[in-house]
């Protein structure tokens, strides 16, 4: 059963659509015309706003990268043995692929276990220090995260910013102040 749009005439139907497009527009115009009246009080005024880009924070400033340092020396042991385990299974399968050939039924399922535990002992201890080094990762870079809060705490207070946006799709260098927060924690 057809619908009683599509019974119309084709002319009315096209009437409809450009009524809705035009529609469409009007609305997207009172929109954009309204979100640019919400904006001029806030340019009127000489809003200073500044942006803060977080993650390079994190990456580049002085105490990121000693906290990076010091957490890859406190799991380097752990990384070193996780390295050691998983060559040792790969010398460990490959001997056993040359080896399966010519061994009985019995060793070959006997071997094929310990290979399949020394794979989930493998992963498990990857999985433990992937838990370990994140938490221990989050508990530095938090602390570094409040100071620089505070930093720019501080720059808003001194240079009299109305705004600080952290981490935005776009922003102009001109408002960027990541590099003045970054030496802000360096002292």
């Amino acid at each position: 059963m057809m619908s009683d749009y599509a019974r119309k005439p084709s002319g009315s139907r096209q009437a409809r659509l450009g009524a809705l497009r035009g529609l469409a527009t009007g609305m997207l115009s009172a929109l954009a015309l309204t979100a640019a009246m919400a904006a001029a009080p806030v340019q009127a005024q000489g809003a200073k706003i500044g942006f803060v880009n977080t993650e390079r924070i994190l990456r580049d400033s002085g105490p990121a990268k000693a906290a990076q340092a010091k957490i890859e020396s406190e799991f380097k042991r752990r990384d070193d043995e996780l390295q050691r385990l998983a060559t040792n299974l790969r010398s460990q399968a490959e001997k056993f692929d040359k080896d399966a050939p010519v061994l009985s039924e019995s060793d070959r399922v006997k071997r094929q276990r310990e290979l399949s535990n020394m794979d989930t002992d493998l992963q498990r201890r990857r999985r433990e220090f992937q838990e370990d080094f994140n938490r221990r990762r989050n508990e530095e870079f938090s602390a570094i995260v409040e100071r620089a809060n505070a930093a720019i705490q501080r720059i808003a207070e001194q240079g009299n910013y109305d705004l600080i946006v952290q981490d935005a799709v776009t922003v102009s260098p001109r408002v960027d102040i990541t590099d003045q927060v970054i030496q802000a924690l360096g002292k």
